[in-house]
């Protein structure tokens, strides 16, 4: 198990729990569904990780996956909702799975190609650099509550590439993150941590 601490300008990504969609596959965007048992055991198991690393501020998408997964991490108290951090709206593709999607779509991909009635990768990329704009003018510790394909594409942003980029960065339920820097420059601290144990 890997130590890392968060230090002044970094940005801790923590994606939900698991749910009952994320479990099968199905695209979960603006569908408001709670945690399953498994995912509830996995947030609290984040707590203790996250404890008395001094963040400063607590962002969090306003769907209860991610609000009851920083409830039970333990940093509720002092969150705020920040609505750019909804999921991707996956419109007509809500609720089915990407091999469904293929037998409607040969070839498709959401970080590529959007989804009808849904966003494009431009209009999430947006949401993503006013989320990147806010935790940089804050300057702090700052950890960020969100979902799968939102935190990829703020991943890929956060060191310049477009959207479409979310594509490479593979991410679970219950993961730890970490947006840094190297020699000035934006960088990826650590990705998709499962077991990841930060120090004060």
């Amino acid at each position: 198990m890997a130590t890392r601490s968060l230090s002044a300008g970094e940005v801790l990504l923590i994606r939900h729990g698991e749910t009952e969609w994320s479990l099968s596959g199905r695209h979960t965007g603006n569908t408001d569904i709670p945690l399953t048992a498994n995912g509830e055991r996995a947030a609290r198991a984040l707590a203790p990780l996250l404890a008395g690393l001094g963040v400063e501020l607590v962002l969090v998408s306003p769907l209860q996956r991610a609000r009851r997964t920083c409830e039970l991490a333990g940093l509720a108290a002092h969150a705020t909702v920040d609505p750019d951090l909804r999921e991707w709206n996956y419109g007509a593709y809500e609720g089915i799975t990407s091999a469904e999607i293929q037998c409607m779509a040969p070839g498709w991909m959401v970080f590529r190609d959007g989804c009808p009635e849904g966003e494009s990768p431009a209009q999430i990329g947006a949401r993503a650099d006013r989320v990147i704009e806010r935790v940089r003018a804050h300057g702090g510790k700052v950890a960020v509550f969100a979902h799968g394909h939102l935190l990829r594409v703020l991943a890929a942003r956060w060191i310049g590439l477009p959207p479409s980029h979310g594509s490479h960065f593979l991410l679970d339920t219950a993961t730890l993150s970490i947006l840094s820097r190297y020699a000035g420059e934006p960088a990826l601290g650590c990705w998709n941590a499962a077991a990841l144990s930060l120090t004060t």
